[in-house]
């Protein structure tokens, strides 16, 4: 049932929300600290943490934050509590007055960063999340490509050079990580060889002018993280397909299709490919989740302005609402595209039955 898989979600989300809740406000240092740095004085430290429910117990500060998170949600009237509704915080609709309290239904409020002078973490995320997706489509596309064609010439040249070769490559690929290949690449395509290249060692998706007046696109400096974030579906992506094709080649259907007098180019394309990408598209769907979290030292190492270096500045600053609502994000992406797969599957395969 579609309500069963929407328990599902809810659940999981309520875990992952539960886990890096105190898996980050457990970290050393003190946030209010850190949000008035040489200005601090014990005063002002204790406004700030009243402000922001430092003061009571983490407990507490998990169930307030559970309250900003939920759609339905209940508030005090009362000015001073930390979850008063207000309308630059929340976009609301009363459902119910309980004495000193009221009933809502809003927009989930995931708070406002600790750093960036209130800006909220949605927009944050609005502002960062799209330059992630750029990089991680970009080397999702590449590992498609590369590992589907390196896969299927492997699988036909069995036992060869070329299958030799593809697999050490496979192999290297998947064995180096990636925030090494990161520094490799940006030294030597964008160091050493910058005059050939014409790359940079860092830059991100939109570039500003020295006046700090223009904004221009600059699609170069996605070439080298997108590489490097590919490199590893590439060698996954192309070992599966081998794999997974000599394993189809070997079925009756194939024997059977040679008979009728097909050429193996027909037999491959026809008949063998699309058997074949079961397993694979499971990698892609892991994998393109994965970048949006594997990308974080990626685009730290190449200054790429997306998800993954906003989470290694905010966990630098303990800004915890941005960490919190970037891993969230993170999370309901993982989830929508599992969803998505399922659907795949049930195109590539008519005999699968998506699970209720």
């Amino acid at each position: 049932m579609i309500l069963k898989k929407i328990v599902e979600i809810f659940i999981t989300l309520f875990g992952v929300v539960t886990i890096i809740f105190f898996l980050f406000n457990v970290l050393p240092g003190d946030p209010a600290q850190m949000m008035l740095g040489q200005n601090e004085n014990s005063e002002q430290l204790e406004i700030l943490k009243k402000k922001y429910g430092f003061d009571k117990p983490i407990f507490n500060q998990y169930l307030y934050y559970l309250n900003d998170l939920s759609p339905v949600s209940v508030h005090s009237k009362n000015p001073e509590n930390i979850s008063h509704l207000s309308d630059n915080k929340y976009n609301y609709v009363k459902i119910l007055n309980i004495d000193k309290l009221v009933l809502v239904l809003k927009v989930p409020y995931l708070r406002e960063s600790y750093q960036k002078n209130g800006l909220s973490v949605t927009e944050i995320i609005g502002n960062t999340l799209p330059n992630t997706f750029v990089l991680a489509l970009s080397a999702i596309i590449i590992a498609i490509f590369l590992g589907l064609f390196l896969g299927i010439l492997s699988a036909i040249n069995k036992n060869t050079w070329i299958d030799y070769f593809i697999q050490v490559f496979s192999t290297l690929g998947m064995s180096v990580p990636s925030f090494f290949s990161a520094i490799l690449f940006a030294w030597i395509f964008g160091f050493l060889l910058a005059d050939l290249t014409g790359l940079n060692m860092t830059g991100s998706l939109y570039d500003l002018d020295d006046y700090g007046e223009k904004i221009s696109l600059n699609l170069k400096n996605l070439i080298l993280p997108s590489i490097v974030l590919g490199i590893r579906p590439i060698a996954v992506i192309s070992q599966m397909m081998r794999n997974s094709l000599l394993k189809v080649l070997s079925k009756n259907y194939i024997t059977t299709a040679y008979s009728k007098g097909l050429s193996k180019f027909q037999v491959i394309k026809n008949h063998a490919i699309k058997n074949s990408l079961n397993p694979v598209i499971t990698a892609l769907s892991g994998w393109f989740a994965s970048m949006l979290a594997g990308s974080v030292f990626v685009e730290y190492i190449f200054g790429w302005n997306g998800l993954g270096k906003e989470i290694v500045d905010s966990l630098n600053k303990l800004d915890v609402p941005v960490l919190i609502g970037s891993v969230l994000t993170i999370s309901i992406i993982f989830i929508m595209i599992n969803i998505f797969v399922d659907v795949i599957y049930k195109w590539l395969d008519p005999r699968i039955k998506i699970k209720n």
